[in-house]
């Protein structure tokens, strides 16, 4: 939650670099939505449920628990994955939006 909460409060400054943050998760489309009106998040909350191909397809499924590893991606307008930001100790580890922001800068080239 407190990296959702990052994203939202600093959510100009990736759309002023053209940046659409979508969040996903395993849960219920239902839920999800929920949860997403609930935090007020100003970008949208996507479900993989219930056969997590996203998830799959980047890596980060758990197979064990059929969670996904808390995770970020820089993917391109034509769909190219240019960076991947795989979190340790998800629960517990918030990535500020200014490390996001930092790399995102120097993949694309702009300081």
């Amino acid at each position: 939650m407190a990296n959702l909460l990052a994203r939202k409060a600093d959510y100009k400054s990736f759309e002023a670099l053209g940046i659409q943050n979508l969040a996903a998760s395993a849960n219920l489309t239902f839920s999800q939505q929920t949860f997403a009106e609930s935090m007020k998040l100003p970008f949208p909350v996507l479900s993989d449920f219930p056969e997590r191909k996203t998830m799959r397809a980047y890596g980060v499924l758990n197979e064990k628990t059929m969670t996904a590893n808390r995770s970020f991606f820089l993917i391109d307008p034509r769909g190219v994955l240019r960076k991947k930001w795989l979190i340790e100790n998800g629960p517990t580890t918030v990535v500020y939006s200014e490390t996001l922001l930092r790399d995102i800068r120097e993949v694309m080239g702009k300081r």
